[in-house]
Parts: C-alpha cells; sequence; structure tokens
C-alpha cells in the first residue's frame, strides 16, 4: 500500500505543480482563452496567480515533509486542503456548465482524499 501512495502521491504532486505553473506564470487572458480557463476572465490577476502559488506550495507539502521526515503528518494535512481546493473548483465548474471539468476535479478530490486516508488511517508515516 505504501508504493500505492506514493505514486498517487506522485501523481497528484506532478499535477499541482504543472497546473500552479500554470496559473502562476503564464497571462490571465491567455488562461480564459483556453478550454477551461473560462473562470479566469471574472477573476482578477492576484487570485488566480494566488492560486498558482498554493498548488506549487501543495507540491511541496505532498513531497517534502516525508522525504525529509520533517512533519510527514503534513503530507495528509495537505491532500486534505487539496480536497477542499478541488470542491471549490467543481462548483467554480459546475457553475459554468462546464461538467467534464467537475469530473476531472472529482477524479484529483478521490486521489486526494486516498492520499489522506492512506497517510492517516492505512500507512501512516512512522515518526
Amino acid at each position: 500500500m505504501n508504493i500505492t501512495l506514493w505514486i498517487a502521491t506522485g501523481l497528484l504532486a506532478a499535477l499541482a505543480l504543472f497546473g500552479g505553473i500554470t496559473k502562476a506564470f503564464v497571462p490571465r487572458a491567455k488562461l480564459a482563452a483556453s478550454p477551461g480557463g473560462e473562470w479566469t476572465a471574472d477573476a482578477s490577476d492576484g487570485f488566480v496567480k494566488g492560486l498558482g502559488v498554493l498548488q506549487i506550495a501543495a507540491t511541496v507539502g505532498l513531497i517534502l515533509p516525508a522525504v525529509l521526515d520533517i512533519a510527514p503528518v503534513m503530507v495528509p494535512v495537505t491532500a486534505v486542503c487539496w480536497v477542499l481546493l478541488m470542491v471549490g473548483a467543481m462548483i467554480t465548474h459546475g457553475r459554468l456548465g462546464q461538467y467534464k471539468f467537475v469530473a476531472l476535479n472529482a477524479v484529483y478530490l478521490g486521489v486526494a482524499g486516498f492520499i489522506a486516508w492512506g497517510r492517516f488511517v492505512l500507512e501512516p508515516f512512522a515518526s
């Protein structure tokens, strides 16, 4: 189970890093023109970039605490935060009628929930 949790964590961290870099460094107007990025048209630059930074921080929170063995409990805590972020993303995309993105965010939510459950209950990191 530990290996499965590490694979899921690595995939989610890669996704968070890609999404974070995109939101933090791609101009908002270009994001708004891309599929699924329509929500950025009504958001401020600071909000979009802030979400990008949050996603980059999630990447760090999913990997480094366990690798460095410094507060490894932060891995499942970060996964719970990702679940909350995905709930917000699902609501946003649902309001815009983008149900494919709602489903995609539900998959990400499921992976994050699996990581949280796995690291809190099934295979917690030894302290």
